[in-house]
């Protein structure tokens, strides 16, 4: 583990260091980030400008929604910055061959493949996210209890760690394919889900895609769950929701390993 995390920091400040080398570009992208993210703050503000909840006798008024959103906001922040710039480039990868070298490395290829490259401007969201979390703790109603801050890290990691998993499973799909540029698109499409309270998915056609994002692709798990635990009314059911994302976490985890090793005994090198 300590041989990992050396190689996980040295990528790290190598990183940081060719970000800080073109720094207008680095603060250009740090700005045009936190730009979009006010859009849609300033949306859900006029939103709430016409109701004073998202549904009804869902405790979802405007500070929980808002501690909602910086939660998605810190959890997307960490995934954007520390996987997602590595799962991009597998693509090229795999076409000209640079996984070849990855392979034939003394270290684990997953390890290597999700976590050699980071983009420490999509952390800018996550600092507004850890603002826009206070300032809605500060206004609500109820102060959330000491267990409430035990659990708000532990779900957000669970968090983390199936979006995560869908990451390496969507890496997987990029070997066997061979080529997989709309890899960021479909991960777009399908975290889309998560940026939105579970109960809005209901209905004849919400209710099976709840069902669907929850137990089978559990990607409602990610936001709701530690967003439910810091902003609404600590309560029986709150446990259940904290469970299920932990068996949620570690099956997601385990499952992709299992794809991600089945992807790399099925692939063949470029020059093969």
């Amino acid at each position: 583990m300590g041989r990992y995390l050396s190689i996980f920091l040295c990528c790290a400040r190598a990183c940081l260091v060719r970000d800080m080398t073109f720094r207008a570009n680095f603060l250009l992208e740090c700005l045009t980030s936190v730009g979009w993210m006010s859009m849609n703050l300033a949306f859900y503000l006029l939103v709430f400008t016409f109701t004073s909840e998202i549904g009804r006798n869902t405790g979802w008024t405007r500070e929980p929604f808002f501690a909602f959103v910086a939660t998605g906001l810190i959890i997307n922040a960490i995934v954007q910055a520390f996987f997602m710039p590595s799962a991009e480039e597998l693509t090229e990868m795999v076409r000209t061959g640079g996984l070849d070298g990855v392979l034939v490395q003394p270290l684990d290829a997953q390890f290597l493949l999700s976590m050699h490259r980071f983009d420490f401007s999509s952390l800018a969201n996550g600092f507004v996210g850890i603002g826009l979390l206070v300032w809605a703790l500060l206004r609500m109603e109820h102060a959330p209890p000491p267990i409430a801050w035990l659990l708000y890290p532990l779900t957000i990691l669970c968090g983390v760690a199936i979006l995560y998993s869908l990451i390496v499973m969507l890496a997987a799909a990029t070997i066997l394919m061979g080529r997989n540029q709309s890899l960021y698109d479909f991960w777009f499409y399908l975290t889309n889900f998560s940026r939105y309270p579970a109960e809005i998915y209901a209905g004849p056609w919400g209710s099976p895609l709840r069902a669907l994002c929850t137990f089978v692709i559990p990607i409602l798990l990610v936001v709701n769950v530690p967003a439910r635990v810091i902003a609404q009314p600590f309560a029986g059911q709150t446990w259940g929701w904290v469970a299920a994302a932990i068996v949620a976490a570690g099956g997601a985890l385990v499952l992709s390993r299992v794809i991600f090793q089945a992807a790399l005994a099925k692939y063949r090198s470029a020059s093969s």
